[in-house]
């Protein structure tokens, strides 16, 4: 599974392919709202980045929805193998 770096590496690239390449980008910041603004659309665009990189994406997998940029990163944290 991917590390840290390599996850935030797609949604900074996402982002700037989204036109939110200034956003700043922590654990802690929302993906929605008052963090990154995504839409639906956008969201769906990360969720296929994200498929794409690494096989497996925190969209699709049937939990909750992912709401910041740390819960992606802690979801390929659990999805990794011990």
């Amino acid at each position: 599974m991917p590390s840290a770096d390599q996850t935030l590496t797609v949604i900074t690239q996402f982002l700037a392919r989204a036109d939110k390449g200034d956003a700043e980008v922590t654990p802690a910041t929302g993906l929605y709202g008052d963090g990154l603004e995504l839409d639906s659309l956008e969201a769906a665009e990360l969720s296929a980045m994200l498929e794409d990189e690494f096989g497996t994406d925190p969209f699709s997998s049937g939990d909750e929805l992912p709401q910041t940029v740390g819960d992606i990163l802690a979801f390929y944290e659990v999805a990794a193998p011990a």
